[in-house]
């Protein structure tokens, strides 16, 4: 394990899930471990609402996340927790404001290094089945899960065969199906068009679980991806400059 400290200004994180099984707790605690930051984003689906209403599931490294973050916090690092659609169960107590360095809001405003300012929101407004279809929304969130699901056993036999790196049901899906590869770009185009008629230099985000940083018609759009699979994030240095961070992970 690499404890070499990760210093940026800001650290961006989607999709954590946390309640589920499929959440990589562990990479995760290692990674803010890690880090340290001036700003932690917490870009929505953080806690698995939806999951948890399902069947109520909670480790201790789940926990052991939630108290490290809490204890940056008590440090100095400013946590803007911003709400999805899995942990919406907190929507209608915002914004809220714990202690001086934790909000939990609907979307943020990030003033960045470069001169630059960008909308953060999670993103599952600008998702038209989320929005308009919850039932649909459910059950393509039960068959992600059963994908996830089917993962364990498909890399069990791979290893049989002494084929060691991870591979995902899910992404190949997703990757491979044209109507999930128009959804992506759809969504990617609607967000950055918000932010610009906004007035916003970027967007970043997270929702469909897809780590990207690309120009769209001069806008920044980012998204986070995920720490189910991906275990990526968007990463802030001090001289302004945004990446993409993918935390190396055993499986």
């Amino acid at each position: 394990m690499n404890e070499d400290v990760l210093n940026y200004r800001s650290v961006f994180i989607s999709d954590l899930h946390l309640g589920t099984r499929d959440a990589q707790s562990e990479q995760l605690l290692d990674f803010i471990r890690q880090v340290e930051c001036e700003n932690l984003y917490l870009v929505g689906d953080i806690i698995d609402g939806w999951e948890l209403r399902r069947n109520w599931r909670w480790s201790q490294a789940q926990s052991d996340v939630l108290q490290k973050i809490l204890r940056k916090a008590r440090k100095g690092t400013k946590i803007h927790y911003i709400i999805g659609n899995h942990d919406e169960f907190l929507r209608p107590f915002l914004p809220m404001i714990m202690g001086d360095n934790i909000t939990i809001s609907h979307e943020k405003v990030h003033y960045g290094a470069n001169g630059k300012h960008y909308l953060v929101v999670h993103g599952d407004m600008f998702d038209a089945v989320t929005m308009t279809k919850k039932w649909v929304a459910h059950l393509g969130d039960w068959c992600y899960l059963f994908m996830l699901r089917l993962n364990r056993p498909i890399n069990t036999v791979r290893r049989w065969f002494g084929i060691y790196h991870y591979w995902s049901l899910s992404k190949m899906a997703k990757q491979s199906v044209k109507q999930a590869v128009s959804f992506i770009t759809d969504y990617e185009d609607i967000l950055s068009s918000h932010a610009e008629e906004k007035g916003f230099d970027g967007v970043i985000c997270g929702h469909i679980h897809h780590a990207e940083m690309r120009n769209i018609n001069g806008v920044e759009y980012l998204n986070c991806g995920d720490w189910v699979e991906s275990c990526s994030a968007i990463v802030e240095h001090y001289n302004g400059r945004f990446e993409i961070y993918e935390h190396s992970s055993i499986r």
